[in-house]
C-alpha cells in the first residue's frame, strides 16, 4: 500500500471516530433529556371516542399521554385497570395529560356504551378518550403498534389482554424508565400501586422537561 493511501486512510479514521462520538452523544441526549428511555414511535391511528368524535394520534401531539387496552364487559382485570387509570387522571387535575383507552371489543363497545362506562367510572378529563372502531385496526394497534398483547374471544371471559400501560411523550415516542440493572421496563403495570406510582412520577418528569 502506497504511503499516500496510508496517509489518506489514517486521516479518515479520526473523522470517522468523531462522527461516531457525535452520533453517540446525540442519541444519548435523545434518550436522557427527560431521564427516560425511548422505546420507539407510538402507532398512528384514527378511531371514534365516547362522544362519537374521531380521535387520531395527532390529537395528542404536544401532550404527554398514556395508552391501555380494555373492554367494558371485562369481568377480570379491566375494573382494576380503570380504577388505577382514574388515579392517574386525578393526579393531574389540570387535565394536562391525555389518555387513550382502546376497546378490544368494538362490536359491544359503541360510543354510547363507552360514554355510560365513563360516567360510571369517574372518567371526566376531556383528554381521556375511550376509543372504538374497526376490530382489525384495534388489534393491529395493540399487538403490532404498542406490542401490548390482546386476543379476541367469543364471550367476555374469553377475551385476553395485558394489564400494561404505555407512556408516550410529547413527541409521540413510547418511553419508559430503566430498572436497577439498567434494562428498560418498556411498560408500566396497570394492576399495581407501585406501577401506577412509577407512571405518575415519570409523567411528571416528562411534563417538567417540556416546560
Amino acid at each position: 500500500m502506497s504511503q499516500k493511501i496510508k496517509s489518506t486512510l489514517y486521516g479518515c479514521i479520526p473523522l470517522v471516530l468523531i462522527a461516531i462520538i457525535v452520533w453517540g452523544i446525540h442519541s444519548w441526549r435523545k434518550e436522557s433529556s427527560h431521564g427516560l428511555f425511548v422505546v420507539g414511535k407510538a402507532p398512528s391511528f384514527c378511531l371514534t371516542n365516547q362522544y362519537n368524535k374521531q380521535i387520531c394520534n395527532k390529537d395528542f401531539e404536544g401532550r404527554v399521554w398514556v395508552a391501555d387496552f380494555f373492554f367494558t364487559s371485562c369481568p377480570t382485570i379491566c375494573p382494576i385497570m380503570t380504577t388505577n387509570m382514574v388515579a392517574v387522571q386525578n393526579a393531574f387535575s389540570d387535565n394536562s395529560i391525555g389518555i387513550a383507552s382502546f376497546s378490544i371489543d368494538p362490536y359491544t363497545d359503541s360510543p354510547e356504551v363507552l360514554q355510560t362506562y365513563a360516567k360510571e367510572k369517574g372518567i371526566h378529563s376531556p383528554y381521556w378518550h375511550l376509543l372504538t372502531g374497526d376490530k382489525e385496526i384495534v388489534y393491529h394497534i395493540a399487538n403490532d403498534g404498542f406490542n401490548i398483547y390482546a386476543k379476541e374471544g367469543n364471550k367476555p371471559e374469553n377475551f385476553e389482554h395485558s394489564g400494561l400501560f404505555a407512556l408516550v411523550d410529547t413527541q409521540g415516542n413510547i418511553v419508559c424508565r430503566k430498572d436497577n440493572t439498567g434494562k428498560p421496563i418498556i411498560f408500566y403495570n396497570g394492576m399495581t400501586k407501585e406501577g401506577i406510582n412509577m407512571l405518575i412520577e415519570d409523567i411528571k418528569k416528562l411534563k417538567n422537561n417540556s416546560l
